[in-house]
């Protein structure tokens, strides 16, 4: 019965995509139908419902020529009349999971070459990002005939369109699994066309087999994370996270699931790849916003703890093979341990710079990273990690800042910009090949 109401709930996919759960013609069709009828029966919207920052910005037309571009127009044209056609709470619940599952599966094939659509270059993270952000704008003004928790509804949607959902790792034990994160793009108000390098590895990587330094055969997934606070507050890297440490025992087996290495992955610094060497506790980055606008409250001065946080040091220390990835991986960008952090240290009140990482006793302000969420997700990510698999190898890898947009702000691509994205993707692969090895306990 499950594979049935998921089946009737994604009916208005089947055009979209590969459906995601076993469905038959005959459901299809008598689902789209339910769908349509339901639309033009009355279903409202409301149009005027506050959106915020970062919804806003799908007022700017170019963000619907990204989607329409990458080949997702139809989802946001289509998702409207799906909603319609749900028929109580309950699989309100389950359709928007089949659509947000969709949609990740979607920007996953089509970032890989197998879903053509668009002119886009097939790597490119924004129209997953853009297609995303107004489906949820269409899920905010959508007004049901039955009582519905907008908020579960979004963070089911926002779960399965990120890869959080129905992406475990295959069964074979002599096969290394490797799971990553990536972000996706921010400083929007500064540059609208932007994209971010993590999405696009973890888009075009999830999923794929490779063979690691060793020889050995290992299998990536991954999931991309919203850059805003207030998913970070409620839990969004830990329910990512957790599923891929459990089951880790003393002996280091590990249980379906469960990740052998993590990688948190994010755009950094200019020209260059950086492996953090330091995690800090705090957020530290304001005045510089989130996607919504919102600011953490802790500055370089007066550094603030996450709320709902759990117990932890000041800083963390990766536990990713540092030495041998640095060695074998400089092409074309240079990969370099960094390991300064910014600290205050015990008994003081004004932070300090370090090149050598934190002092015993010292208050973090940040990682080698900063004290913005590409910081926090290597925290949360490795806090986590130390309580549920402690042996596990660890950490968080910066890629440079991809450049290359045209100067035409109407032109939303080019051949530097895809050239530069392609080869910051080919080098985190480098980089996990060698970072993944099995080494001895």
């Amino acid at each position: 019965m499950m594979i049935l109401r998921r089946a009737a709930s994604a009916a208005a996919l089947l055009a979209l995509v590969l459906p995601l759960v076993a469905t038959s013609p005959a459901h299809a069709g008598s689902g789209a139908g339910a769908g349509a009828g339901a639309a033009g029966a009355g279903c409202r919207t409301r149009p005027s419902v506050p959106l915020d920052a970062e919804q806003a910005r799908l007022a700017d037309p170019r963000t619907a020529a990204l989607t329409e571009r990458g080949g997702f127009g139809d989802f946001v044209r289509r998702f409207p009349a799906a909603l319609c056609g749900a028929r109580d709470a309950a699989e309100a619940a389950h359709l928007v999971t089949d659509w947000g599952e969709s949609l990740w599966s979607a920007a996953v094939r089509r970032a890989q070459g197998q879903r053509p659509g668009g002119d886009l270059p097939a790597g490119d993270d924004r129209p997953l990002y853009w297609a995303r952000l107004a489906m949820t704008t269409q899920l905010a003004r959508w007004e049901p005939r039955f009582g519905v928790d907008r908020q579960a509804l979004r963070a089911r949607f926002e779960d399965a369109s990120r890869g959080l959902v129905d992406n475990d790792f295959g069964t074979r034990p002599d096969v290394r699994r490797v799971f990553i994160s990536g972000f996706d793009p921010f400083g929007l108000d500064a540059e609208l066309r932007r994209a971010n390098p993590s999405g696009s590895a973890a888009l075009q990587l999830n999923g794929r087999r490779v063979t690691l330094a060793d020889g050995s055969r290992a299998e990536i997934r991954a999931v991309v994370l919203p850059v805003r606070y207030g998913d970070f507050d409620a839990g969004i890297v830990e329910r990512a996270f957790a599923p891929r440490m459990q089951g880790h025992g003393q002996d280091q087996s590990r249980g379906r699931g469960a990740a052998d290495v993590i990688t948190t992955v994010s755009q950094g610094y200019p020209g260059r790849f950086t492996l953090e060497a330091w995690a800090g506790r705090s957020r530290s980055a304001d005045p510089y916003p989130d996607n919504t606008g919102a600011l953490s409250g802790g500055t370089r001065e007066r550094p603030v703890t996450a709320p709902g946080l759990a117990p932890g040091p000041e800083f963390i220390r990766t536990t990713l093979p540092a030495d041998a990835v640095t060695a074998a991986v400089q092409t074309p960008y240079p990969v370099l341990l960094n390991t300064a952090v910014t600290e205050i240290p015990a008994g003081a009140t004004a932070p300090v710079d370090r090149a050598d990482g934190p002092t015993p006793g010292a208050r973090a302000v940040a990682g080698g990273g900063g004290g913005y969420l590409s910081n926090e997700v290597a925290y949360r990510s490795n806090l986590l990690r130390g309580e549920l698999a402690p042996h596990l190898p660890g950490g968080h890898l910066h890629t440079p800042v991809l450049t290359g947009l045209p100067a035409d702000q109407q032109q939303l691509t080019g051949p530097e910009f895809e050239r530069n994205e392609s080869a910051i993707t080919a080098e985190v692969l480098a980089v996990l090949v060698h970072a993944a090895v099995r080494r001895a306990p």
